[in-house]
């Protein structure tokens, strides 16, 4: 039972590392990019540079503190209603309608000394060339945008002023954000902060916990076993 003790100790420390995993993810403030293609939104798995809506489809940004995973972001509290969006909109031959929904977010969300633009959703109905991209359709209803040195979405419609997607170590309205660069106008790679996806799998900080504490383990069984020689 003696050689056992050291490998129980390690296997329940790393029991313990995985159960606070979820518990240690960080939050940002962000844009972050939905598909209302089905009338529903879906978090993006494409950021918008890399989607190209098709005629008839629906796209919506939204800014807030949220978990950097689809599951958990905010979705825009307009409806993904193409029909509402761009009725008015006569269909124009060789392009193609994009209902774009931009819902700046809650107060609470909004960086230290700024406030969102308007507190209901903004929608417009964007005509664009067939072969056009999502950052297209947002930078024809939306602009200025801002991007960073990543091609991460920063701001729409110039808010907010300063920031881009930084983990915050406190809760909204902390005003952790800091400023960064402005970056490529083409629109950012990825739907979520710093690059990162859908951002829902472990941490790299939760990983290399696991590596210390397997090493851990193994050492504490091969000093068991030296022991008993």
């Amino acid at each position: 039972m003696r050689r056992l003790t050291p490998l129980v100790l390690a296997f329940g420390i790393l029991l313990t590392l995985v159960a606070a995993g979820p518990a240690l993810a960080s939050s940002y403030r962000y844009w972050s990019f939905w598909d209302g293609s089905a009338g529903q939104w879906a978090y993006a798995s494409l950021g918008p540079s890399m989607a190209r809506p098709a005629d008839g489809s629906a796209w919506g940004f939204r800014f807030a503190v949220s978990k950097d995973a689809g599951d958990e972001a905010a979705r825009p509290r307009a409806a993904a209603d193409f029909g509402a969006v761009c009725g008015a909109t006569p269909a124009a031959e060789g392009k193609k309608r994009v209902a774009v929904v931009v819902d700046f977010g809650l107060p609470a969300d909004a960086p230290s000394g700024e406030t969102p633009p308007q507190d209901a959703p903004r929608t417009a109905c964007a005509q664009l060339a067939p072969d056009a991209t999502a950052a297209e359709a947002l930078a024809a209803v939306a602009k200025p945008l801002r991007y960073n040195s990543a091609a991460l979405l920063c701001a729409v419609s110039g808010y907010p002023k300063q920031g881009c997607g930084e983990p915050l170590a406190e809760g909204p309205g902390s005003g952790t954000a800091s400023a960064t660069a402005s970056g490529p106008a083409d629109g950012p790679d990825s739907a979520s902060p710093a690059g990162s996806g859908s951002g829902s799998g472990p941490s790299a900080g939760l990983l290399a916990g696991i590596a210390a504490v397997a090493a851990l383990a193994a050492a504490a069984v091969w000093q068991s076993r030296r022991r008993t020689r």
